[in-house]
């Protein structure tokens, strides 16, 4: 089961990568920026997706609402610093299925990607 983890920060991605690595989850793509995202969806269409929103190149309610035009059923989980309603309504309304706040605990991660791919 293949997991896209898309952030533009390193570390987060990093810190992703392990709690998904760390609880089974062994094929973990990475994508830095929207586009990267597209792309490695179209090629892989990974089970789960989780997406920041800030991010250079293209942010991830753009990036979103893309890979919703390529697959109207992806399961998309959005990891932002960003708590805003208007946000997180956003990113809902463009096909997100939740909403992280970061930082977030790698058993809250792991509850809500668990409940999305049962």
């Amino acid at each position: 089961m293949k997991i896209l983890v898309v952030d533009d920060a390193n570390l987060a991605r990093a810190m992703l990568r392990k709690i998904l690595e760390d609880n089974g989850y062994q094929e973990v793509l990475e994508a830095a920026n929207g586009l990267e995202a597209i792309d490695l969806y179209q090629e892989h269409h990974p089970a789960l997706v989780t997406m920041d929103i800030t991010m250079p190149e293209m942010d991830g309610i753009t990036a979103i609402k893309k890979i919703m035009e390529i697959d109207a059923n992806a399961n998309i989980i959005v990891c932002s610093a960003l708590g805003q309603k208007e946000v997180v309504m956003e990113a809902i309304s463009a096909g997100a299925k939740h909403f992280l706040i970061k930082p977030f605990e790698p058993d809250t991660v792991l509850k809500i990607i668990k409940a999305l791919l049962s």
